[in-house]
């Protein structure tokens, strides 16, 4: 009997926390043993995955005695930063999911459907990317591929589960007319063009990890890249409007037939039938949907493109544990 690989999850109650467990459902790896952890808050409380209950352990520093294998971390930058190191001086591969380590230039940021040769680096912490730039990114490969990218305009409606169970919260108390706690502004009736903090250029930092991030996964640290970032009173599901300049020209259907066999992505495109993505088709599925599919008539080799994807799965969940398929397999393939 071969050995059992050993996970642990790090900061199991969270919102995305959860969602990984239902997507470790679905993937139903072999020969895997899981450890949960939260804060001493949720220490005690159970879980089942595949038939099993599991009671969650409080995250300490002497947690990673216990050799594991991996160790998914979605549970803050803070967190990550002062359990990560710890974690792989154990001999634990991390894979985080907070903002921490994504643009440190030894640790590979990673979006499976994209970069996937990244994992062959020696770092033993792989950063999961920004929940906006996943799914921008899987779309936008394959046409780099192609038709060499140019220039990028982002403009972006997040939801409000983009800010976690607060967000969440927010939404459903500023509908009941009481104050947001989140927010900056009532989320209920408003779009608020600002996501996370300001920086000195008056760009969010969420923009700004929009245009990095594209720049480290596409390998085009000179990329012209803009973006605008919006929270839009949508409980789940993020939706971006993306507008790309390439170097070389195209054809409208050979960008449909690329972007359909492309890996990860569902191509939704009938203008005649109404068909284009909407987030309350797209919740709980973890591929990027494209739609909206047409040529920019004002410069001469663009186009747009509406992309929707589940920002809790995909744009977080699914690609932490996509990223652990991932290495498994090279693993098991001796790369």
């Amino acid at each position: 009997m071969s050995k059992k690989t050993k996970l642990a999850i790090v900061g199991a109650t969270g919102l995305v926390g959860r969602t990984i467990i239902d997507v470790l459902k679905e993937f139903n790896f072999e020969n895997m043993e899981y450890e949960f952890f939260a804060s001493s808050k949720s220490a005690g409380t159970s879980i089942n995955l595949l038939g099993k209950d599991y009671k969650i352990k409080e995250l300490k520093k002497d947690s990673f005695n216990s050799n594991f294998d991996f160790a998914i971390f979605s549970a803050g930058s803070s967190v990550a930063k002062a359990y990560a190191p710890i974690a792989v001086s154990k001999g634990t591969l991390v894979i985080d999911n907070s903002s921490a380590f994504r643009m440190y230039d030894n640790i590979p940021l990673v979006v499976p459907e994209v970069n996937s040769f990244a994992l062959n680096s020696s770092s033993r912490i792989i950063a999961n990317p920004n929940c906006s730039t996943i799914q921008a990114v899987v779309v936008l490969k394959p046409l780099d591929d192609l038709y060499k990218i140019k220039r990028i305009i982002y403009s972006t409606y997040q939801a409000v589960s983009g800010a976690g169970k607060k967000g969440i919260d927010d939404l459903n108390n500023t509908i009941n007319g009481l104050p947001p706690q989140k927010f900056p502004y009532s989320i209920f009736n408003n779009c608020i063009p600002q996501i996370d903090e300001f920086s000195s250029n008056n760009y969010t930092k969420e923009e700004l990890k929009m245009i990095n991030e594209t720049r480290k996964i596409l390998c085009k640290p000179n990329l012209p890249i803009t973006a605008t970032t919006v929270r839009v009173p949508v409980l789940n599901c993020h939706s971006e409007s993306i507008n790309i300049e390439f170097e070389n020209d195209f054809e409208i259907n050979d960008i449909i037939s690329t972007l359909a066999k492309s890996n990860g992505i569902i191509v939704q495109d009938d203008p005649k039938q109404n068909i284009y993505p909407i987030a309350t088709n797209v919740t709980g599925h973890n591929e990027v949907y494209v739609g909206r599919i047409r040529r920019d008539f004002s410069v001469k080799s663009g186009i747009n493109l509406w992309v929707v994807a589940d920002n809790v799965r995909k744009g977080a969940a699914t690609n932490a544990v996509q990223i652990l398929k991932c290495i498994l397999e090279k693993k098991n393939h001796g790369g």
